[in-house]
């Protein structure tokens, strides 16, 4: 996957005459040491990574912990000390203000906690304005508006003024604004933080279903960790100026670095955050037309194996077999596969959530795991899941404990 943003080893030292703060942290003094000694404060601790192209990348962190200066130091609203911040190979962390305007109008566009729409303007007027500031003509920004307001179901309210919204509203208007430039990077800082919680909810639900469509590069900023792991890609945990942990939900999940991630997810609820796809145990099938009855027994014998799922020449799962089926055939001196296997299979989407998937173990058997195109990427046994949960519980009794 390829890299939109690098950032490598990103130092911000707030204050005045900071080289004294900068050797200091160079030495390895702590952020208090470096306050009491120079008076100034250690916000970005030699920060490094990578955000993929379209994903939608959290930066969580209790107040305090550097997020929101590191995402304000990849447009340049806050000029870091030290280090590197690329985009798409360019050293933007260097650039001089009149590369980083073209920047910030062509290719960054940020989302604000408090909105910042222009009451005196409509909401077309206000998702029109970077593009007004980019010089387009007053037809087609028009035009674009109305498309970008479509997008997040708006459009009926486009000649009202932002008073008349609701907050959900008007964080969608400002959310609108940033889609309208068509810009390839989202930056949103604590975007949803002032809504309240059903309308937060719905605004995450709102930027999941955006995304799905737009594929935009996201670097959202957020407090809450219920938050962070729904809508995260990957997730960087940061506490004074440094990053904790950074991986997947699941990861944090199922394998917390220390105590400070354990407290951090400690009242989450396993089951709505980790995939299906992550706790995958059994990946080999049989191929229609292609094994028989011994060779599948070979197979399931080779991986120790009660059943297997069977698929067709395009690897969609079309049924499922046992060691005693199988056994059953070979006695009866047949080798059609097809005549015996299970054709009624539980089957669940590789990206379902383990809260979803309870139910369809109500047949007894392993579920089918697919992709968007329905082709098999392998099986989850109940086992699985309730191994993935109980490991779960094992890192939050450590944390309690």
């Amino acid at each position: 996957m390829d890299s939109k943003i690098i950032i490598e080893n990103l130092i911000k030292i707030y204050g005045k005459k900071n080289f004294g703060a900068l050797k200091l942290f160079r030495e390895g003094k702590t952020r208090d040491i470096i306050l009491k000694s120079t008076g100034n404060i250690l916000g970005l601790a030699d920060v490094s990574l990578e955000i993929n192209q379209g994903e939608l990348f959290v930066i969580m962190g209790l107040s305090g912990s550097g997020k929101s200066t590191l995402v304000r130091c990849i447009n340049r609203l806050i000029n870091p000390t030290s280090g590197y911040i690329y985009i798409d190979g360019e050293d933007v962390a260097h650039a001089n203000e009149k590369r980083m305007r073209e920047i910030r109008l062509n290719k960054i566009s940020m989302v604000f906690q408090r909105f910042g729409l222009f009451p005196h303007k409509t909401v077309a007027e206000n998702v029109e304005y970077g593009l007004k500031m980019r010089g387009v003509t007053e037809i087609n920004r028009r035009q674009k508006a109305l498309e970008t307001l479509d997008i997040v179901g708006l459009s009926k309210w486009a000649d009202y003024k932002p008073t008349s919204l609701s907050g959900g509203m008007q964080q969608r208007v400002g959310l609108a604004r940033a889609l309208a430039t068509d810009a390839e990077i989202l930056l949103m800082d604590e975007a949803f933080s002032a809504l309240d919680p059903l309308t937060r909810a719905e605004m995450q639900d709102e930027l999941l279903r955006i995304q799905k469509e737009l594929h935009k590069t996201i670097v959202f900023i957020s407090h809450d960790m219920q938050e962070g792991l729904k809508l995260g890609d990957r997730i960087a945990v940061m506490k004074e100026g440094a990053i904790v942990q950074l991986g997947t939900p699941e990861e944090l999940i199922t394998h917390p670095k220390n105590d400070y991630i354990r407290a951090f997810t400690q009242e989450v609820n396993s089951a709505e955050i980790i995939k299906v796809g992550s706790i995958i145990s059994q990946t080999a099938s049989l191929i229609i037309g292609q094994d028989s009855v011994s060779s599948g027994l070979k197979q399931m014998l080779e991986h120790n194996l009660p059943v297997m799922y069977v698929v067709d020449r395009e690897n969609r799962p079309i049924g499922l077999v046992s060691k005693e089926n199988l056994e059953g055939s070979l006695k009866e001196g047949s080798e059609d596969i097809k005549a015996i296997m299970k054709t009624s299979f539980p089957m669940i989407d590789i990206s379902a959530h383990l809260k979803d998937i309870f139910y369809l173990y109500k047949q007894g058997l392993p579920l089918a795991v697919v992709n968007n195109k329905k082709e098999f990427k392998g099986m989850v046994k109940a086992v699985d899941v309730l191994t993935s949960l109980g490991q779960s519980n094992i890192n939050l009794e450590k944390n309690n404990n």
